[in-house]
C-alpha cells in the first residue's frame, strides 16, 4: 500500500508542477491588432456622415514617393466584407506571390443598401415594399465628387481604381460601368442583382460599348449556382449575369476586356470571397510590380 501511494505521488507530481508553471505565466503586454484606419466623411450630396474603413498596405509611408492602386469596396463595413477582402489583397500582394500590386482598400460602410445601390424601379410592388429605394444617382455622385477626391487628396494613390460590388452592390457597380465607366479601371461584379426593375439595366445604351471608347476597362463578372429570384417576375441570376457579360463582350472598343466566371459550387451567400480571389487572378494574369 505504501508503495502504491509513493507511485501515485510521483505520477501526480508532473501535473502539479505543470499547473504551477501554467499559473505562473504572465502576459508581457498587450496592444491592439490594427488592420487599418477609420475615416469619417461628411457628405453634402447624401446629407449624412459616412464611415470609411481603410486598409493601407505594408510599407505604406506618406512621406515617400510610392503611389498605390486603390480599391473601393461596397458593403465595406467591418462586419460585412472589409476584413476578408483586405485579406485577399494582402495575401496576393505578398512578394513571394506578387499577383496584385500593393493596394489601398477603401471599405464604404453601409447605411441603406437599397437606397444607395438601386435606381428608380417601375415595379409598383417593389416601390411599396422598399420605400427608400431609387437613389443610386446620389450615391454615384458621392463616389465621383466627394469620395474619390477625398481619398486622392489624403492618400498616396495612382491612377488605378477598382470597384467591388456583390448582389445589390453588384447592381450599382454595373450601373456605374454602363453610365460612367471611366470612374474605374477595373470592375469586380459578383452575383449582380440585375433582376431589379425586371432587368432594365440590360437594355441600357452605354459609352463603354462604343468603338470610340478608349478608357482601359477590365470587367470581371462572377456568379454562383443561385437560381430564381424571389421577385414578382422571377429571373435566373446565372442567366442575368451571363447576359451582362455578353453585353459587355459586344463592346466594339479594344480597350474593354471581360471575364465571365461561373462558380457552380457557390451560392449567393458563399460566392463573394472565392469570386474576388478568382477576379484577382483574371485581372492580373501575370506577375506585376507596384512601381
Amino acid at each position: 500500500m505504501k508503495k502504491i501511494l509513493v507511485c501515485l505521488s510521483w505520477a501526480l507530481l508532473p501535473t502539479f508542477l505543470f499547473a504551477q508553471d501554467k499559473g505562473s505565466v504572465q502576459a508581457v503586454g498587450t496592444k491592439p491588432f490594427v488592420l487599418g484606419v477609420i475615416e469619417k466623411i461628411q457628405s453634402k450630396v447624401l446629407g449624412e456622415e459616412r464611415t470609411l474603413n481603410i486598409y493601407l498596405p505594408e510599407g505604406y509611408n506618406k512621406n515617400d514617393t510610392t503611389r498605390y492602386a486603390v480599391t473601393y469596396l461596397l458593403d465595406g463595413s467591418a462586419d460585412e466584407d472589409f476584413i476578408h477582402i483586405v485579406g485577399l489583397y494582402q495575401f496576393n500582394s505578398f512578394e513571394w506571390i506578387n499577383r496584385v500590386p500593393k493596394t489601398i482598400v477603401v471599405g464604404i460602410a453601409t447605411v441603406d443598401r437599397r437606397r444607395d445601390f438601386t435606381y428608380p424601379t417601375t415595379i409598383d410592388k417593389d416601390k411599396k415594399k422598399y420605400p427608400t429605394t431609387g437613389h443610386s444617382d446620389k450615391f454615384i455622385a458621392f463616389i465621383e465628387k466627394e469620395l474619390q477626391p477625398f481619398i486622392e487628396s489624403r492618400y498616396k494613390v495612382n491612377a488605378s481604381k477598382t470597384i467591388i460590388g456583390e448582389s445589390l452592390g453588384g447592381l450599382l457597380a454595373t450601373e456605374i460601368l454602363l453610365k460612367k465607366p471611366a470612374l474605374f479601371n477595373k470592375y469586380i461584379i459578383v452575383s449582380p442583382s440585375i433582376w431589379w426593375d425586371n432587368g432594365s439595366l440590360l437594355s441600357l445604351q452605354s459609352p463603354v460599348l462604343l468603338e470610340g471608347y478608349t478608357h482601359k476597362t477590365d470587367v470581371y463578372v462572377g456568379v454562383g449556382k443561385e437560381g430564381l429570384t424571389s421577385t414578382e417576375m422571377p429571373r435566373v441570376m446565372e442567366v442575368d449575369a451571363n447576359l451582362l457579360a455578353d453585353k459587355i463582350m459586344a463592346a466594339k472598343s479594344k480597350a474593354v476586356s471581360v471575364y465571365f466566371d461561373y462558380l457552380p459550387e457557390e451560392n449567393h451567400a458563399t460566392i463573394m470571397h472565392q469570386a474576388v480571389n478568382n477576379a484577382l487572378k483574371k485581372l492580373y494574369p501575370v506577375s506585376i510590380s507596384n512601381k
